[in-house]
């Protein structure tokens, strides 16, 4: 039986996750923010992920009900209206969202990767890392096994403190891409010797 994976978010992330995840593959459902599709789609998933701005996941984690047991993955990054890191080193939004969850088994993914990147796992035709960071160890290996199913070097992050280095990382990528430098958004990171 194949990995049931549940898609909350229909832009640019989520429909690059359904496309690469659909090909490694796994039986993947989406929804948009409205009440019975977020908890239709909740409830049958074994991995959640939050395809939405990180300003919205309080709402459909709301919406979600109970997701105790589940793996809830979260893709986000802080930002201001600028574009500018709007988090916090000393918690991360992974962090907060496994406080309004307590029951999930939350992990931080994909946050650092471009959604063109998504449904590959790669970046001009290069295989990119996917730091995945969690306190629940199956939960990471799932998130893991899924990123490498797509097409990505996964890397265990660590625990799920780590997701406060991988948000400012997210921040730095998407600065490296929109700021001064203007590399545009086919760019990714690897880190070398580590992962596979």
């Amino acid at each position: 039986m194949s990995t049931k994976v549940a898609i909350v978010g229909k832009g640019n992330v989520g429909s690059a996750l359904q496309e690469g995840l659909q090909k490694a593959g796994y039986e993947v459902r989406t929804t948009g923010s409205d009440q019975e599709g977020v908890r239709a789609v909740g409830a049958w998933g074994d991995i959640i992920v939050l395809a939405v701005p990180a300003s919205a996941r309080r709402d459909v984690i709301e919406k979600l009900g109970d997701v105790s047991g589940k793996v809830v993955v979260d893709p986000t990054n802080l930002l201001k209206a600028d574009w500018s890191y709007a988090g916090d080193l000393d918690k991360s939004g992974a962090e907060e969202l496994q406080e309004w969850a307590p029951g999930a088994r939350v992990v931080k993914a994909f946050n650092t990767v471009f959604a063109r990147n998504m449904s590959t796992g790669r970046a001009r035709g290069e295989q990119i890392s996917l730091f995945v960071a969690g306190d629940d160890e199956d939960a990471k290996r799932q998130v893991m096994e899924m990123g490498r199913a797509i097409g990505f070097v996964p890397v265990d992050a660590g625990p799920l403190s780590h997701a406060r280095y991988l948000e400012v990382l997210g921040v730095f990528n998407i600065q490296l891409a929109y700021g001064s430098t203007k590399y545009g958004t086919d760019i990714g990171f690897r880190l070398v010797g580590v992962g596979g």
